[in-house]
């Protein structure tokens, strides 16, 4: 029997390695490079903690480079979709029961990995199956997916410890169940970061998810999951269902054990889905819960004592890094009169 209150190691933000010239990461991000540049893989599903290939499937290319073929990828079917839902139920049984530090331990886990020996793997696959350069990949597919699975242990942590007031003669108690039923997890291309947190994160608390990645981020997300799974996440609570995105979404959110969506995309596809769930809302067991990010129009605000070059390289930077593909991407700037023909030089062809 455990009597103690766990605390989880305080998280703090994962270091950005430089990568200049001389350096060990440098060597052994081009070695991964190097390495997975020239094999050719095949990507199964991953369904309770099995891997399926159902012979229907497509390539996975670098965007740079379309006739460099990095894996062969299988397609998730409507037999697929239902077996990794009836997976995702059948793990949730025990995983709910588990104590929540041991579901966090999990992530730490993978956590340290990804710091780790994973780092390089990951990052490389970011950067030839998203075209992502040094920097943009290991500030995304290492740095912010270990400050997601370390600040989110923490955080999980502080929910579960947020108690109501009891008044006299009563003892008021908060238990936060996990939601009964499966999340329905859609992932982006343009992050890694994003498509690991998006399964996880609900995971954490409890739940159980069917993860659909980006197509175009199907071999980085590979990765991912079997980071996941050397971490020592049980088989089924996270499955990995590539396929076909209208079809799969149309399987899923006609399934009445759907509990939740975690997605990332656009505008017009989010809004279709919480359309097409509130049409359906009397069909579920319970009311699904959604979360949703789909982009921003972020912008730069300079003050009149601005660094102009600075600034100039900020705005080309925020706009345009990883071809302004980013819902942090720049998409306007308010700039003082007194330094806009400067600044206009500098910018404006």
């Amino acid at each position: 029997m455990n009597n103690s209150i766990p605390q989880v190691p305080a998280p703090v933000n994962e270091p950005v390695l430089s990568y200049a010239p001389g350096t060990p990461e440098r060597a052994e991000l081009k070695a991964a490079l190097d390495r997975m540049a020239g094999e050719q893989i095949e990507i199964p599903l991953i369904i309770g903690g099995r891997e399926v290939r159902t012979g229907d499937t497509q390539t996975a290319v670098m965007p740079h480079d379309h006739g460099h073929v990095l894996a062969t990828w299988h397609k998730a079917g409507e037999a697929e979709v239902r077996a990794a839902v009836k997976a995702s139920l059948d793990a949730q049984r025990e995983w709910a029961h588990w104590p929540w530090e041991d579901r966090l331990a999990v992530f730490l886990r993978a956590a340290d990995l990804l710091a780790g020996r994973w780092r390089q793997t990951v990052n490389a696959a970011t950067m030839l199956g998203q075209s992502k350069t040094a920097h943009q990949a290991e500030i995304d597919s290492a740095c912010e997916l270990i400050d997601f699975f370390r600040f989110n242990a923490h955080f999980a942590r502080q929910i579960y410890s947020e108690q109501p007031i009891s008044g006299p003669g009563m003892w008021n108690r908060l238990d936060h169940r996990p939601l009964e039923g499966f999340i329905y997890a859609v992932t982006p291309f343009n992050f890694t970061s994003i498509a690991g947190n998006l399964p996880t994160a609900p995971a954490m608390m409890g739940n159980v998810a069917v993860w659909k990645p980006a197509n175009t981020a199907v071999y980085s997300g590979y990765y991912l999951m079997k980071l996941l799974q050397e971490a020592g996440l049980p088989p089924g609570v996270v499955n990995f269902v590539p396929g076909e995105p209208v079809r799969m979404t149309e399987l899923l959110l006609g399934d009445r054990n759907l509990a939740g969506i975690h997605f990332t995309g656009s505008t017009a596809v989010f809004q279709s889905i919480w359309k097409t769930v509130g049409e359906r809302i009397s069909t579920y067991r319970t009311y699904p819960r959604l979360v949703g990010e789909t982009g921003g129009k972020d912008f730069i605000l300079a003050h009149a004592s601005a660094d102009v070059q600075a600034l100039a390289a900020g705005i080309v930077r925020g706009g345009y890094e990883f071809q302004g593909q980013k819902c942090s991407a720049v998409s306007r700037v308010y700039v003082p009169e007194s330094i806009w023909p400067e600044l206009r030089e500098l910018t404006v062809g």
